[in-house]
């Protein structure tokens, strides 16, 4: 492996699309690794990167901007620093996924804190997503759809 770990965090990582961000919550899968929900859907993607992510912090939790401000910054800041553990995975799966990082609690939690549990939120996307190719691969279906 020749090339290095990047830590820089680019606009083609970053999760803007609305149409791909309201389908991620309408057929995508999730998982909750406290203090964060992880909401996952796999996508191809038009960049080279085997992720985009968004991060949101809810306005009920969190009146003042400045606070979930100062919280996405912080979670941006963890995500950038580990995200060579997500794309290690997801290169070994070959695989792409687009996903959103929402904040649980009510209070600002410490950073170190955070920290490990984001990590422990990042492994675990792999193993997921290995579940999710097993049920389609089987043919099972996690969702039925009702409609005729």
């Amino acid at each position: 492996m020749t090339d290095s770990i990047r830590y820089s965090f680019t606009k083609e990582e970053r999760l803007c699309h609305k149409k791909r961000i309201s389908s991620l919550f309408a057929e995508g899968r999730g998982f909750t690794c406290y203090p964060f929900r992880i909401v996952w859907k796999s996508t191809p993607l038009d960049v080279d990167f085997p992720a985009q992510v968004a991060i949101t912090v809810t306005k009920r939790s969190f009146k003042q901007a400045v606070k979930r401000n100062l919280l996405k910054r912080r979670i941006r800041e963890i995500y950038r620093l580990n995200k060579h553990l997500l794309y290690k995975d997801l290169n070994d799966r070959e695989a792409q996924i687009s996903f959103m990082i929402v904040y649980l609690p009510k209070t600002i939690l410490k950073s170190a804190e955070m920290d490990t549990k984001l990590v422990k939120a990042l492994r675990r996307i792999g193993p997921e997503y290995d579940k999710f190719v097993e049920h389609t691969k089987e043919g099972d279906s996690i969702r039925h759809d009702i409609a005729d």
